[in-house]
């Protein structure tokens, strides 16, 4: 049992130490800069429910233009109106090549009525390609305060779990 107890912790730990690199290199390249090609973002608004909720965390990769399609959600950088310097995650609803070679990119989120402004290639952050169920589990136990609830309810679980096996021993 301790074995598995002390896997569990290092499993832990790494968990933590990557996502810290991942926050690290992200916040420091202003999100230009991911880890393997690999970029973290969590979702913070409705726009994609039922798809995303608020406080998902998700995996992002690089994508080339080329490859982004239709149906596709990715994240890029606003740069007009409401969505100025906000991170966006929406769906691709269409996607044109120009004369000059740059793709037009529209999005819209899934719970959204309206299109977004037309966004250029050199916005998109990358294409999601998965999210992180866990870690956006434990964030949203975090951010809601149920946490201040949850940490000592373990608290007081753990310590009635030493008396008895003391009570057991003893």
């Amino acid at each position: 049992m301790k074995k598995i107890k002390n896997i569990i912790q290092i499993v832990l730990a790494l968990i933590l130490i990557v996502l810290c690199a991942f926050a690290i290199v992200q916040r420091t390249s202003n999100n230009e800069k991911g880890i393997g090609g690999i970029k973290i973002f969590t979702v913070i608004s409705w726009s994609m429910v039922p798809v995303y909720d608020i406080g998902d965390v998700l995996i992002v990769k690089e994508i080339v233009p080329e490859e982004i399609k239709v149906d596709d959600d990715i994240v890029y950088k606003g740069e007009k109106g409401s969505l100025k310097n906000k991170t966006i995650t929406h769906r691709v609803v269409s996607i044109d090549k120009k004369e000059d070679g740059n793709y037009k990119i529209i999005t819209k989120g899934v719970a959204n009525r309206a299109k977004d402004p037309e966004i250029s290639q050199t916005q998109v952050y990358g294409k999601v390609i998965g999210h992180i169920s866990i870690i956006s589990f434990i964030l949203k136990i975090i951010t809601n305060g149920y946490f201040l609830i949850f940490i000592p309810v373990i608290i007081l679980i753990r310590k009635n779990i030493k008396k008895l096996k003391n009570m057991e021993e003893g």
